[in-house]
């Protein structure tokens, strides 16, 4: 009996005649979608309720009514009485130097992290894995913090070290050429480190493994040096973030015009030099939660900028607390920090806390965060039309309780699922 003829739908025959004509139609996957809708959802600047996300490729298409956008992709997750919010960003952390797994800290909500001090790396992620930038390393003096501390062997450090040593008597053009050396290397902003030590409780006053901590006081960067690193960065559009644990520290920098400190310093800032410094505009990474070894001038200085804060909001003052548990320390968690988010929101709010500083807390590990630093990413850190599909979800109300973003049930990055615990609904 003779074999069947194969036949062929008119559309079948189309599409062999297509890809034999063009291979690359081919080899040209269909893009994947996916539709997630939930209770509550913060887009990285507000709140809405029983909106959905849709995902197209490793893009946010859009925000909005499950009825709007259900037609258009079949692959749908009703999350319920959950929360949706961007990945958030953690401006300050040391993944590179203490070599802590990325995919731990992509699978506790953080897709995007800022490494401040280590190698200098290029920007690299965000599809599927951690995002990670670097500032590369830490700008010190000869002898000073952090290379006395972490590699005291190591008396000059490198772009490949946590410190890079500029001498006392480096002339202009050489500092300003290793800040156009770190900008070339893909450093996302210019962290120096204006630290004399001796601050009771501090972590960087306690041994490493590497012997005895040196006796403070510990050289730093003159007060030109700090300058022309200022003006040298600016020059390229980079923000300059410092070490700053006291006083004389924090005076150095508000006088060259530092953008951020990298702390909340450990020991009890000048009041008033403290209440210039938020008026004019300086921002504070936060690591309270990181910190909190170091006792009352800690919370004194926090509560002393959430206090400006305040104060000045009604003239348009931006709020200067940014998000950062400073993750690769032991005592914090390698992902979302709930407790560092609560002591922001008690940090920041003044007397009374109200809703929009609940807000203020979100957005400064969201789209605050990604605005600081400054990528080129369009709508990094916020659920927006095109923005990167980094996203995160918890049961319930993370607004409410932000412990619950410790351990998210659902995370994308890139628009890659890389933890999910809900099912596909139709």
């Amino acid at each position: 009996m003779p074999r069947p003829q194969r036949s062929f739908t008119l559309n079948t025959l189309a599409l062999a005649v297509l890809a034999a004509s063009c291979p690359s139609f081919a080899a040209t996957a269909p893009v994947s979608c996916k539709l997630i809708s939930a209770a509550r959802l913060f887009d990285g600047n507000e709140v809405q309720f029983n909106k959905s996300v849709l995902v197209v490729g490793d893009k946010v298409k859009a925000v909005g009514d499950y009825a709007s956008l259900s037609g258009q992709c079949a692959t749908r997750y009703n999350l319920g009485d959950a929360t949706i919010l961007p990945g958030f960003i953690e401006s300050h952390a040391h993944v590179t130097f203490q070599n802590v797994s990325k995919d731990k800290i992509l699978e506790h909500g953080i897709t995007t992290v800022q490494d401040t001090g280590g190698p200098l790396l290029p920007p690299q992620g965000g599809n599927g894995s951690l995002r990670l930038l670097s500032t590369g390393p830490i700008l010190q003096a000869q002898g000073g913090y952090p290379l006395n501390v972490f590699t005291p062997d190591d008396t000059g450090g490198g772009y490949d070290k946590v410190g890079l040593a500029i001498a006392a008597n480096a002339t202009e053009s050489q500092v300003r050429a290793i800040v156009q050396n770190l900008v070339a290397g893909g450093a996302s902003a210019i962290k120096i480190a204006l630290e004399p030590g001796g601050e009771a409780g501090a972590p960087w006053m306690m041994s490493h493994g590497h012997g005895e901590v040196p006796a403070a006081p510990w050289p730093v960067l003159s007060q030109q040096q700090v300058a022309w690193i200022v003006s040298e960065a600016h020059n390229h559009g980079k923000r300059v973030l410092a070490h700053v644990g006291e006083n004389s520290g924090f005076e150095l920098a508000y006088a060259a015009g530092v953008d951020m400190l990298a702390h909340m310093p450990c020991s009890a800032l000048n009041a008033e030099l403290l209440h210039s410094a938020v008026h004019d505009g300086m921002e504070f990474m936060t690591t309270i939660d990181t910190l909190a070894s170091c006792g009352a001038g800690l919370y004194q200085n926090a509560h002393t900028v959430g206090h400006v804060y305040q104060e000045h909001a009604g003239e348009g003052l931006a709020f200067p607390l940014v998000y950062g548990s400073e993750i690769a320390h032991d005592n914090v968690p390698w992902g979302i920090n709930g407790e560092e988010l609560h002591l922001m929101l008690h940090t920041g709010s003044g007397d009374s806390i109200d809703f929009i500083d609940v807000l203020n807390v979100l957005r400064s590990a969201t789209s605050a965060a990604a605005a600081r630093l400054a990528t080129g990413i369009p709508g990094l850190g916020t659920l927006s039309t095109n923005a990167p599909a980094d996203l995160i979800a918890v049961k319930g109300n993370a607004l409410e309780r932000f412990k619950l973003l410790e351990y998210p049930d659902l995370v994308m990055s890139g628009g890659k699922l890389v933890v999910n615990k809900f099912s596909p609904t139709r």
